[in-house]
């Protein structure tokens, strides 16, 4: 019954998962300043052409476009936030060396992205610009399972995957860089017959393009992956080295539970550069995390700067957690007693909640437990537990 006044796909956020979110939200933006990072506060709405810049397709798709009254230009409304970080960082920041940022804030899909997701998601994420080593991509990768671990996620996986491996097939068969987009889409969903149907639908396929995404399609699970990819890939010369990169990375990652899915394209085929993951996890219908490496995205802000990071839905990671519990208060009269008034501020000021009931009426909340009240004993006022 939320959603009856609203669009579809969009829905109300009420007390208890609100309260829930918003924890979340200053947990994890907690956490990444100890890391080290700066929170910037994009606009929700920018000129179009700079919220697609170095993004394919399919975010243009993802988009809600309207019409600025004072400019008469074409304005989005963001459905994701990396590009303006990334725009902050080369045109606005400019800085020489390292910089490491981190965001929160709402992004709006004109579709939703599965059965069970939404169109408006509370997008939070971190990214360091300026280093193109593998340090940052471990540190990235490690603040994506910090975070879950804050959250109180039990047990993520983490997924790794190379654009290099899907890009190199690609380019390698004019025929198929025409429809990459659709091979990406076929190679996301697994649609093997998809795959297939190829060799029937593009006469111009070379020999051997399509049994490659097949198999591509096929390579997913543990560290075995990656030699069996060696062994029915293209051998390439950049299938190669994104499987050596991927290799090397699981080396760095050996203390986390890593795995490899070669054909989960979904996270940004068309822009990122290196090595990209996903982080799941049981109760979650999918990827509670996506983050990557994607170089260069800035050269249109002025600057090709080194990027990777990683974002996450709050909602999604909220609606799997359980529930949350209500939080004690202290029930408290009406009044305007001066000796009233100064013990309700000062068991405010230690964080208590103390909530007065309004006169002639009970309170009704969902949010709070009473299980004290604040009455008046003697010439003072008092914290008593309620029997």
């Amino acid at each position: 019954m939320t959603k009856w006044l609203l669009p579809e796909s969009l829905a109300d956020i009420l007390p208890a998962e609100a309260r829930r979110i918003e924890e979340l939200r200053r947990k994890l933006l907690d956490l990444y300043r100890v890391y080290g990072f700066e929170l910037v506060m994009p606009p929700l709405v920018e000129y179009l052409e700079s919220l697609l810049t170095g993004h394919g397709h399919d975010l243009s798709l993802r988009t809600n476009k309207l019409v600025d009254q004072l400019s008469g230009r074409t304005l989005g409304v963001r459905a994701d936030m990396t590009p303006q970080v990334a725009r902050i960082d080369a045109h606005l920041l400019n800085r020489e060396g390292v910089t490491r940022l981190c965001y929160c804030g709402s992004v709006l899909h004109t579709r939703p992205m599965g059965l069970l997701s939404g169109r408006e998601l509370l997008q939070i994420g971190a990214e360091i610009f300026g280093h193109a080593g593998v340090e940052a991509d471990i540190q990235i990768i490690e603040l994506a399972l910090e975070s879950m671990r804050l959250a109180g996620v039990e047990r993520p996986w983490l997924d790794l995957n190379h654009p290099g491996v899907l890009r190199a097939i690609v380019e390698a068969d004019p025929a198929l860089a025409e429809i990459s987009e659709d091979v990406a889409d076929l190679l996301a969903t697994k649609d093997i017959s998809g795959l297939q149907a190829l060799a029937d639908t593009q006469p111009d396929l070379r020999p051997g393009s399509v049994q490659a995404l097949v198999d591509l399609a096929g390579l997913y699970g543990g560290r075995e992956t990656v030699q069996k990819a060696r062994e029915v890939l293209p051998r390439l010369p950049a299938v190669q080295q994104a499987l050596d990169d991927l290799d090397r990375m699981a080396g760095f990652l050996a203390d986390y539970e890593v795995g490899f899915d070669l054909a989960d394209v979904r996270a940004g085929y068309g822009y990122h550069s290196g090595i990209v993951f996903a982080i799941y996890a049981d109760g979650w219908h999918d990827a509670l995390v996506r983050g990557g490496r994607y170089d260069g995205v800035g050269v249109a802000f002025g600057r090709s700067r080194p990027a990777t990071g990683f974002s996450l839905d709050l909602r999604a990671l909220s609606g799997g957690l359980a529930p949350a519990e209500p939080a004690n208060a202290v029930r408290a009269p009406w009044g305007s007693d001066p000796e009233l008034v100064g013990a309700l501020r000062a068991l405010r000021a230690e964080g208590v909640i103390v909530v007065q009931i309004l006169p002639g009426q009970e309170h009704s909340v969902d949010e709070f437990v009473f299980d004290r009240e604040l009455v008046h004993e003697g010439n003072e006022w008092k914290v008593r537990a309620i029997q």
